[in-house]
């Protein structure tokens, strides 16, 4: 995609969360607006970029894990985002290539590239659906297809959950996400915090929610140990992206340079 070029229909004056996250992974499908969106959350938070790349490399890690030591089969990934490198099929199928991912997002733009993306891959499937209404991304017929919930399901929240503020209950709904899952089914959540310095972070929140479509709404770790209620975390816990089951290729990272707290835990 270039940036003169927009699917029908998508105001690409208007800063995307999902285009800002592909600019902060040094992607291309953004446009000027989310661009000019970006750099003044840069100019705030300058650590916004490590956090991403500790993002990613947390998902690829939780992922490996759960396909090749938990034996989970069957993904849902809400709040994708764009393409790009290791997506959570590619990672999944590289450990058991029967695996099944279905990815959802908002955003049409997203849509748009991922059915691309995503023709001719086996037991992959991107719908367009908002987490406001859980009840409607668990029913949708492609889901539906691929998602077999009488069975282990990891459901994916990564860098999502705090675009949510407090009113509009997201406890509530990663609660509801996770009720028709069967036992032995996996929570994975990485989140944005202001443990690091309170101060910084209430300033980003205010320079994201001018610049952007969406706000941004950080929350410390015992606002996000809540989204886990009725789970098990698997250890190490909640815990810093960079210090989640570290490997030989993770970077060390301070609280700030990693951002986002994290954590993977089980339905008993």
């Amino acid at each position: 995609m270039t940036a003169e070029w927009a699917p029908t229909g998508i105001d690409t004056s208007v800063p995307s969360p999902a285009r800002i996250y592909d600019y902060f992974l040094g992607g291309k499908d953004n446009y000027a607006a989310d661009r000019a969106a970006a750099e003044a959350f840069l100019a705030t938070a300058p650590e916004t970029l490590s956090a991403c790349r500790h993002n990613r490399a947390f998902l690829i890690r939780a992922v490996t894990h759960l396909v090749r030591d938990a034996g989970i089969d069957q993904f849902i990934d809400i709040g994708t985002g764009l393409p790009t490198q290791q997506n959570v099929h590619e990672v999944a199928q590289r450990h058991n290539p029967d695996a099944r991912v279905v990815y959802v997002d908002n955003d049409p733009i997203v849509a748009v590239h991922g059915r691309a993306l995503l023709t001719g891959t086996g037991n992959v499937a991107l719908v367009q659906g908002d987490l406001h209404e859980p009840e409607a991304i668990l029913n949708h017929p492609d889901v539906a297809k691929l998602i077999d919930f009488d069975r282990p399901v990891a459901v994916l929240l990564l860098a999502v959950l705090h675009f949510f503020p407090d009113a509009d209950d997201p406890h509530g709904i990663v609660s509801r996400l996770m009720a028709p899952a069967a036992p032995g089914s996996h929570l994975v959540i990485s989140h944005g915090t202001s443990d690091p310095d309170p101060a910084v972070a209430e300033e980003a929140e205010q320079v994201y929610d001018r610049h952007s479509s969406a706000s941004l709404h950080t929350r410390t770790a015992a606002g996000i140990a809540r989204f886990f209620d009725g789970t098990e975390m698997l250890e190490p816990g909640l815990v810093y992206t960079a210090e989640w089951r570290p490997d030989a290729d993770t970077e060390s990272a301070t609280p700030a340079e990693a951002g986002m707290y994290a954590a993977v835990a089980r339905k008993p």
